[in-house]
């Protein structure tokens, strides 16, 4: 079981890595959107765990650096969304044309 798990983990991050090294960079930033909405719903069922109490002690840790972790993407991805929307604000400089 432990080598099938693997085994996924391994061609998971594969797959992924060819997947994200083949989108053009005017694209990051929404896929990146995206993914903050993916990691909303992870957070979310990660607090739902949490909650209903897990066995275990090195599962609750697992479980709040998870937690920390996708605060930190979510964070993080809404920020630079932010500054990417913010460059296509026009500039008003106070005169009027």
């Amino acid at each position: 079981m432990l080598v099938q798990n693997l085994a996924v983990l391994v061609l998971a991050g594969f797959v992924g890595y060819l997947v994200i090294s083949k989108v053009p960079n005017t694209l990051h930033t929404p896929l990146m959107s995206g993914t903050n909405a993916i990691h909303g719903i992870v957070l979310l069922g990660g607090l739902i765990v949490l909650g209903l109490g897990v066995d275990g002690v090195l599962n609750k840790i697992l479980l709040v650096v998870a937690i920390a972790f996708g605060t930190i993407n979510v964070v993080g991805g809404f920020l630079v969304t932010d500054r990417m929307l913010s460059m296509f604000k026009s500039k008003s400089d106070g005169s009027k044309q």
